[in-house]
């Protein structure tokens, strides 16, 4: 198989961190993962959200597009932890929705998203993850992350709503939908193997299954 650059999308808890580390273990593709321990701006989000919103959406937007770029470039084949283009169409647009971010710097933000984004080229597929917000909930709340503790079911409702609509519209690469509720691919090596089978058949123009 040729060089491919895979990108996994979903929802807080939908399980894109576990996708991406095996699918990368078990074909022995590039990973990488969004940042979160070297991100500057996190802390004081989580203190003031109104305040630091943009800036750290600008911070992820640079990160994301150069990760990118970093991963086609790699010989081998890559997937990605996260989109670039879920920042734009579900995050900042359930900041502004919520107040976080004002209309002048929405408008200014998607400006520069825009720009960027047109010059990036395109992903290989789209592993999109899907599960029901009571299964998020339950999952997030297992891991136990302190940066979580403020995450609700309306919030997780929100987002789930906006990646339905970005998902319809999404068509620069075909799009894998995997219901991740009654697929366990960390705990279950024949459900990894069944995903890993999927991704091989989409990568190569055969018909998807949704989970």
């Amino acid at each position: 198989m040729s060089k491919r650059l895979i990108l996994v999308a979903g929802n807080i808890g939908s399980g894109k961190t576990s996708l991406t580390e095996r699918i990368g273990s078990r074909l022995d593709w590039e990973t990488a993962f969004e940042s979160v321990s070297d991100n500057p701006y996190l802390p004081d989000f989580y203190a003031d959200m109104k305040t630091w919103s943009f800036h750290l959406q600008i911070f992820f937007l640079g990160h994301r597009a150069q990760q990118h770029m970093e991963m086609f470039n790699n010989q081998q084949s890559a997937i990605i932890d996260r989109s670039i283009y879920e920042d734009a169409y579900i995050f900042v647009r359930a900041l502004q929705s919520m107040g976080n971010i004002n209309e002048r710097d929405y408008a200014t933000y998607m400006q520069v998203f825009n720009l960027v984004v047109k010059n990036l080229p395109p992903p290989s597929l789209l592993i999109y993850l899907n599960a029901p917000v009571e299964t998020l909930m339950a999952r997030i709340h297992s891991r136990g992350r302190e940066m979580e503790n403020s995450i609700s079911a309306d919030y997780l409702s929100l987002l789930e709503s906006y990646y339905t609509d970005w998902i319809s519209h999404f068509d620069l690469c075909p799009v894998l939908t995997l219901r991740t509720d009654d697929l366990d691919f960390v705990h279950k090596p024949q459900h990894l193997d069944i995903v890993v089978e999927k991704i091989q058949e989409k990568l190569s123009g055969k018909e998807e299954i949704i989970f």
